[in-house]
């Protein structure tokens, strides 16, 4: 999960509340989620994947919050098997970012999928793969 600076001490204080914390699960008992905090201008996914080689994650749920000042997004091309790329040269409203963390033969792998809100309205969904050159916008 992504919270923004300003306000991760708010967080911290609900999920520390255990009535607030009944779906919150962990391999170890009492351990509260981990949270990644990006500030405006930092590319999103390398500290994420660089947060789950330093913990040496073998499994993790990901979400997260916030808006991207531009984003590369794609889409998997079966015939091509690769991802095509839109360049996403706007502010674009994180609508959803849903993942997992898994273990893979070099390390931990970051396995997510995005929706981003558009400034017509539209929206445009993507896989982790596709995702790339993306700053964060807070």
């Amino acid at each position: 999960m992504v919270v923004p600076r300003a306000q991760i001490a708010d967080y911290l204080a609900a999920i520390a509340q255990p009535a607030r914390r009944p779906a919150l699960r962990s391999s170890a008992a009492g351990t509260p989620p981990k949270v990644v905090v990006c500030d405006p201008g930092d590319e999103a996914v390398a500290p994420l994947t660089q947060f789950a080689r330093a913990e040496r994650l073998e499994a993790a749920k990901i979400t997260a919050v916030g808006a991207f000042e531009r984003a590369t997004v794609g889409w998997f091309d079966p015939a091509a098997r690769d991802y095509r790329r839109i360049q996403l040269d706007q502010q674009c409203p994180l609508l959803s970012l849903l993942g997992d963390v898994a273990e893979g033969q070099d390390g931990p792998i970051l396995h997510m999928h995005v929706v981003l809100g558009l400034s017509d309205g539209t929206r445009v969904n993507c896989h982790h793969g596709g995702l790339a050159a993306t700053r964060v916008r807070l």
